[in-house]
C-alpha cells in the first residue's frame, strides 16, 4: 500500500475543510483511496492529512498539478509538507 502524509497549517480550518470536501471527486480520480484527517491537540488549524493511494506516482502527479496548487492557495494552506510512504507492515494489537 502507498500512503501520503501531509502536514500543513491553514488560515481557517472551516474554510479549508469546505475546499477539501469539494475536491473529493478530483482526489478520487487522482488515485486517493482513503484518508484520515487529524489536528494538533493545541492548534485546530494545524492539520495532518493521511491518505492511501493507488500509487505514489499518482499521488505526486496529483499534488504537484497546477489545479491542486491553485486550490491550496485559495483554501489558505500554508507551506505543506508532503511525505510519500510505502507500507512495510501492518498489524493490530
Amino acid at each position: 500500500m502507498n500512503y501520503v502524509l501531509i502536514i500543513h497549517e491553514v488560515k481557517d480550518y472551516h474554510i479549508w475543510k469546505t475546499f477539501f470536501d469539494n475536491a473529493a471527486d478530483i482526489r478520487k480520480q487522482g488515485g486517493e483511496i482513503s484518508y484520515q484527517l487529524l489536528k494538533y491537540q493545541d492548534n485546530s488549524n494545524k492539520i495532518v492529512h493521511f491518505s492511501s493511494w493507488t500509487s505514489l506516482e499518482d499521488a505526486k502527479k496529483f499534488f504537484e498539478s497546477p489545479e491542486l496548487i491553485r486550490i491550496r492557495i485559495e483554501a489558505g494552506v500554508k507551506a505543506p509538507e508532503f511525505i510519500y510512504l510505502e507500507q512495510l507492515e501492518k498489524g493490530t494489537l
